[in-house]
C-alpha cells in the first residue's frame, strides 16, 4: 500500500493475522454443542442480534456452521449482499462458531491490534477492495486469495492501540447520538399514528358526541357518521396472476409487486414489467386515486394502503395487491387510505388475517367486510385537509432528523477511514461534544484534528 504516513508500514492481512485458522472437522462428536452465528445475524453497523445466536448440536447444525471464533477476532462476510456484515468479538463464549460465509480474522500478537484490525475491515478502504474483488454469478463472493492479500496500513503497535481506543470512544459517542435520534423517530411515528387514529375514528372536533354502533370492531362513532362495509362504498379489483403463458399479440406493461407498496409510501425504484395481451392488461390496470392494499406478507403489513396517483402511466398490479376504487359520491380515496393506515385498520387486518409459518394473508372477502367509519363527504374532506397539514409537519421534522442521522453515519465512516489510513494522526486529540454538533450542521465539513 503506497502513501502510508512516515513511521507506518504496510503488510498483507494474511501476514499479520491468522485467517480461518480453526474449523470444526467432519469427524466432530455429533453431540458437541456450540453457539452459532449466521451472516444474517450481523447488521451493517456490526451489531449482533444476541437473540439470533443459536445453541446447536453438531449433528443438527447446517454444514456451513464450521468456523471457530476466538476472543479478539473480527468476523467479516465474504458474500457481496452482506459484505458490510462485520463484527468484532473482544470476548466469546467457550464454544463459538460462525458460518463459512464469514472470514474469521485473528490478529497476531504485537503485530496487529484486534480493534485496529476491526476498524480497518469496516473502513471505506476495505469495503471498496472487497466490492471490487467479489466475483461470481448470483451471490458474488471474495475469494481467499483476494481477501488475504488486502493491504493493511500498520502504525507502530502502541499507536494502533491508541487509535482503536480513540475510535471506540468516538464511535460510541456518535452511536449514542444516533440512538437518541432514532428514539425521536419512534416517538414521532407514534404521534403520527395517534393523529391519524383520532381523526378517522373521532373526527377533528373537540366536542364530538359518540353513538353506539352495535359493532364489535368499532363500538362507537361520532353522531352523524355511519359504519359501512367497504364493499358497499368501493369496488375491490384483484390483480394479475403471474406465470401464465399468453399467445398472440402482446404488449409490455409495468406492474407493482407487494414490495413496491410500503408503509406510508411507494417504493418505485425497481418496478417489474410483463408481456401480456392488451385485453388482460385492461382488467388489472391501475387508475389515479385507486387505494392500493397489500394482500400478503408479514402480519403487521396486511392491508396497508397507499393512494395511487398515476405515478407510472399504464401500470398494472400483481394479484397480491388489491386496488380499491371508491364510489366517489360516498368515499374519498384519501380518507380510505388514512383509515387503512390507522391503528384501527391495522388491528382489523391483523385479527382477520390468515397466518402460516412465515407469512400471513387476507382476501377480497375480508377486505370487502372491513367496517369503515364514514363521515359525510364534506367532513371527510375536512379531515383529509387536517391530516395533510398535521402529517406534513411531522414528516418535515422526521426528514430533518433522518438527515442528521445520515450526517452522523457519514461522519462516523469518514472518521474511521481517515484514522486507519493515517490521514489523521493522534496528537493530543480528543472527541468533544462540539464535534457532534458540527457534524450535524449540514453546511459544515466535519472538523479535522491538528496534523
Amino acid at each position: 500500500m503506497s502513501g502510508v504516513p512516515t513511521g507506518w508500514a504496510s503488510d498483507r492481512l494474511k501476514d499479520v493475522a491468522a485467517i480461518n485458522a480453526v474449523a470444526l472437522s467432519a469427524a466432530t462428536d455429533p453431540d458437541y454443542e456450540f453457539d452459532y452465528l449466521e451472516v444474517s445475524n450481523v447488521d451493517y453497523h456490526g451489531v449482533v442480534d444476541p437473540n439470533a445466536i443459536e445453541r446447536l448440536r453438531f449433528e443438527d447444525a447446517p454444514s456451513r456452521a464450521r468456523r471457530r471464533v476466538a476472543a479478539g477476532s473480527t468476523v467479516i462476510s465474504s458474500v457481496r449482499p452482506n459484505l458490510q456484515a462485520v463484527a468484532f468479538f473482544a470476548d466469546v463464549p467457550a464454544h463459538f462458531v460462525c458460518s463459512t460465509g464469514f472470514n474469521v480474522v485473528e490478529p497476531r500478537p504485537s503485530m496487529l491490534a484486534p480493534q485496529f484490525a476491526y476498524y480497518h475491515l469496516i473502513s471505506e478502504n476495505a469495503r471498496q477492495h472487497f466490492e471490487a474483488a467479489a466475483t461470481g454469478v448470483g451471490y458474488p463472493a471474495v475469494g481467499d486469495k483476494d481477501f488475504n492479500a488486502i493491504a493493511i496500513p500498520l502504525p507502530p503497535f502502541p499507536e494502533q492501540q491508541r487509535i482503536a481506543a480513540y475510535l471506540d470512544a468516538s464511535c460510541a459517542t456518535i452511536d449514542s447520538a444516533v440512538a437518541a435520534k432514532r428514539w425521536q423517530l419512534g416517538t414521532l411515528d407514534a404521534l403520527r399514528k395517534t393523529i391519524i387514529q383520532r381523526a378517522v375514528t373521532r373526527g377533528i372536533s373537540d366536542d364530538v358526541v359518540l353513538e353506539s354502533t352495535g359493532n364489535a370492531w368499532m363500538a362507537n362513532i361520532p353522531r352523524g357518521w355511519r359504519l359501512v362495509c367497504l364493499k358497499r362504498i368501493a369496488e375491490v379489483q384483484g390483480g394479475l396472476t403471474l406465470g401464465k403463458q399468453y399467445e398472440g399479440s402482446l404488449i409490455e406493461c409495468p406492474y407493482l409487486r407487494v414490495g413496491n407498496v410500503q408503509d406510508g409510501h411507494l417504493d418505485l425504484a425497481d418496478v417489474s414489467v410483463i408481456e401480456l395481451p392488451a385485453s388482460v392488461a385492461a382488467g388489472v390496470q391501475l387508475r389515479p386515486d385507486d387505494v392500493l392494499m397489500t394482500e400478503g406478507g408479514d402480519l403487521d403489513k396486511l392491508g396497508r394502503g397507499h393512494l395511487w396517483k398515476g405515478e407510472i402511466p399504464g401500470c398494472l398490479h400483481q394479484n397480491h395487491i388489491f386496488a380499491l376504487r371508491c364510489l366517489r359520491h360516498k368515499l374519498k380515496p384519501m380518507f380510505l387510505a388514512h383509515v387503512t393506515t390507522s391503528q384501527y385498520g391495522r388491528d382489523y387486518f391483523e385479527a382477520t388475517g390468515k397466518q402460516t409459518t412465515n407469512l400471513a394473508c387476507t382476501n377480497a372477502t375480508k377486505v370487502g367486510e372491513f367496517p369503515i367509519p364514514l363521515p359525510p363527504l364534506p367532513e371527510q374532506e375536512t379531515i383529509c385537509i387536517h391530516l395533510d397539514a398535521k402529517l406534513g409537519e411531522v414528516k418535515r421534522i422526521v426528514a430533518g432528523i433522518e438527515a442528521q442521522i445520515a450526517t452522523l453515519t457519514a461522519y462516523r465512516k469518514s472518521l474511521i477511514h481517515e484514522w486507519v489510513t493515517g490521514q489523521r494522526r493522534l496528537v493530543g486529540a480528543d472527541f468533544r461534544a462540539e464535534n457532534i454538533e458540527q457534524a450535524l450542521a449540514p453546511d459544515d465539513a466535519p472538523p479535522k484534528s491538528s496534523p
